[in-house]
This record gives structure tokens, sequence and C-alpha cells, in this order.
């Protein structure tokens, strides 16, 4: 199963939504996201937040539109992007892809960014990833792992996100690496890119995060 997840961030950061709207995907809204999505002609599954950044009219287009409401007290220790991430987990599905999380206020783009770790510190088998017009992030720990090109987000980047990162090994890259260990501020891995349709990268400790944007 593939859980997609819609934030309130700025629509001119978002993908071409449809090209993800798969008949087998889950559609979960978030906040003013939830509005977003019914204006693209999609209908979320299921819709998390305390709406504090909907109009009235918004509003009840989000109650009469949507099945499964979870409208939370604006106070609260989550954001309403972890609840629903939080809820997404739950379901234990192969992927979780997150739009509406970039652009716009820096602390909520930091926090999203934050969340992308969930998975890995729990040790769980779903793959969490950002996706907006520019870019793909995600995060990998210790093991060997595959990566195709997309054709459109050519440049690839590894960025560590634990104190040190060890033997990381890149292969089928223009600029390959062989058990090299970088640390927190190593601008070391940043833009690099494929030399065919797919290459490996792996690390025997740390957790780096992967991303792939276009110009």
């Amino acid at each position: 199963m593939i859980i997609n997840i819609l934030g309130g961030g700025p629509v001119n950061e978002l993908p071409n939504l449809q090209e993800f709207n798969q008949e087998d995907v889950l559609w979960l809204g978030v906040d003013k996201g939830v509005f977003t999505l019914l204006s693209l002609g999609i209908t979320p599954h299921y819709a998390f937040g305390d709406f504090d950044s909907v109009s009235r009219e918004e509003w009840e287009q989000i109650e009469n539109k949507v099945s499964n409401l979870r409208k939370y007290k604006p106070e609260k220790d989550e954001t309403d992007m972890e609840l629903a991430l939080d809820w997404a987990l739950t379901k234990e599905p192969a992927r979780i892809q997150i739009f509406g999380a970039t652009g716009g206020r820096l602390d909520h783009f930091l926090g999203n960014v934050q969340m992308l770790l969930k998975a890995e510190i729990n040790q769980l088998f779903t793959h969490i990833e950002i996706i907006d017009r520019q870019n793909h992030l995600y995060v990998k720990g210790p093991g060997s792992h595959t990566i195709e090109k997309i054709l459109e987000k050519k440049y690839i980047s590894f960025i560590p996100v634990t104190p040190t990162v060890m033997g990381l090994t890149l292969e089928g890259f223009k600029y390959p690496l062989s058990n090299c260990h970088i640390s927190l501020g190593s601008t070391l891995c940043i833009s690099n890119e494929l030399l065919s349709s797919s290459g490996t990268f792996s690390i025997s400790e740390g957790i780096v995060m992967v991303v792939r944007s276009s110009d």
C-alpha cells in the first residue's frame, strides 16, 4: 500500500499530484492541504488537523466532502503533519509520500524533514519520502540501497543526519566513493550524478539524507 499525505505548504511547490493518484493509493489531507486536494479534484480518505488555517467557507466544504475527519485542538504537542504521519505508519504501508511539506515557514519544513527519521529510528520497513516540484528527500540507514535514475531529478546528494556516517560507498556514480566516513557539516557528497540507469549506495553506520534535485 502507498499512502500520500498533502500538507499545507505553498501550492506552487507541488508537483502534478494527479501523477501520484493511482487507484490503490490512500490520500490523507493535513489542515489547509485538505482543501487543496479537494480543489485539485482529489477527495482525501482522511483529514487531519486543527484547521486553523482554513476559512469558514473552506471548512464547510471539507466537512461536507470528507467522510473521515480527525479534528484536534490547536493546543497540542504534535504538529498536524506528525499526527497524520503517525497514523499512516500504524497501517504499515510500503511507502509514504509527503507533499506540501516544503516552502513557506522554515520551522515547519525543518520539522517535516526531522519526521523522515521516524521509520528508520523505529526500524520500520516503510519508505518515507518528501516530494515537491524540484526535489525528492528521504533517509536511509545501514545497508546497501539501489537508486534508480530519474531524468528530471539528475542531481543526487548524500547528507549526514547523524554525527558520523561510516563506510559510505557509492557505485555507479560520476563521483564514486569507497568506505568513506563523513560527519555533520560535510559537503563532500553534494551534487553527484548516476552514470547509467541505476547505482547503489551503502553505509555501515549512521543515517544519510538522500536529496534528488533538478535545477
